[in-house]
């Protein structure tokens, strides 16, 4: 009769383990090869967890197989088997969040990109994008106590903590008030909808995109490629400029400085035909007034609307750049004039 106790049956026992996480492979790819096309899904979570999942049962089949043969009959046994559950924890804590992640990332999926200008797309993507760091992190502070508390020196030590549970608390908050208001503001932004991931903003003076919303900092993506981090902090307790709070379309406005003699009707029918041949003009307004006329200039109004910030900047530049080139090319009497009346004194010498 075979001997399991001996370590030919340890290295039986561990081979056992190989051969199964092998035909599990195997298994897995199978299933992959013939399903993954028809089931899109089950292919992307088998490329994403399946080597986690391996491992997993690698490392707890190595540690059974060990455990019930040789080694465990030796001292220092506990002490490695102790490693053997650390790294089990550690993989399964990291097959946990790859579930967790794929689970998250189909949801976030299923709010398509192309509908970011929808407010509630946004508010729901930004929303499950915090969830997801929220749960992986909750994920990782559970297997770090599970590994600390494997020891018996700091159960000992946690039930003296937990003695003085009120003056550490006070503490530890007071040292951690900047982080937990930063983690609560970071929440109650995302869950207010007060901002979301793609949100336009104007914030310190500068243009750009929400970008990034995690547990502790606001990243804006500003137009030239620059980014500016914020304390959650920030957009709880100062004022900032939204574009997109419930829409992402807005108006937009050109200003021009022209001389008196302007011909308004005619200037007025070419700004209304350019911004009507225009894609980026959504058709909801449109219009043109004489805003001021002091100091020698006309100040001249264009109103134009768009989808988007994008959309409305660029027709901006546009409908600007196209009524300077008419009026230099057709009414260059229109173009900006400073006079200076001399008395007749100064003339006659």
């Amino acid at each position: 009769m075979f001997e399991w106790t001996n370590w030919w049956g340890t290295i039986a026992a561990v081979a056992l383990a190989l051969i199964a996480n092998v035909v599990l492979a195997l298994i897995t790819w199978i299933v992959n090869a013939s399903a993954g096309k028809r089931t899109p899904w089950l292919r992307d979570i088998i490329v994403s967890v399946s080597p986690r999942a391996h491992l997993l049962i690698l490392v707890i089949g190595i540690w059974t197989a060990a455990g019930f043969t040789a080694p465990a009959e030796y001292t220092w046994w506990p002490a490695l088997s102790r490693v053997f559950l650390i790294v089990a924890v550690l993989v399964g804590a990291w097959f946990v969040s790859g579930l967790a992640s794929f689970g998250f990332g189909r949801m976030i999926a299923r709010y398509s990109v192309e509908q970011d200008s929808v407010p509630e797309i946004r508010r729901m993507r930004t929303q499950l994008k915090l969830v997801r760091r929220l749960v992986n992190a909750l994920i990782a502070v559970i297997a770090l106590g599970i590994v600390l508390f494997s020891f018996p020196e700091v159960r000992a030590v946690g039930t003296s903590v937990l003695a003085s549970a009120g003056i550490l608390s006070l503490v530890a908050g007071l040292a951690a008030q900047s982080t937990l208001g930063n983690l609560v503001a970071g929440i109650q932004l995302v869950f207010s909808d007060a901002i979301r991931v793609d949100d336009v903003v104007v914030v310190e003076g500068e243009f750009g995109t929400i970008g990034e919303i995690t547990l502790s900092y606001v990243v804006v993506y500003i137009w030239d490629e620059r980014r500016l981090i914020l304390p959650c902090t920030y957009f709880t307790s100062q004022p900032f400029e939204s574009w997109t709070r419930k829409s992402a379309e807005i108006l937009g406005t050109v200003y021009l400085d022209v001389d008196w003699r302007v011909p308004m009707t005619e200037l007025r029918s070419k700004f209304l035909e350019f911004v009507a041949a225009s894609e980026l003009w959504d058709q909801r307004k449109a219009g043109m007034i004489v805003t001021d006329a002091t100091g020698g200039y006309v100040t001249v109004r264009c109103t134009v609307s768009a989808k988007d910030s994008d959309d409305v900047w660029t027709l901006r530049c546009q409908v600007r750049e196209e009524l300077v080139a008419w009026i230099q090319k057709n009414h260059p009497e229109a173009l900006p004039t400073t006079r200076i009346q001399l008395p007749a004194a100064t003339l006659s010498k």
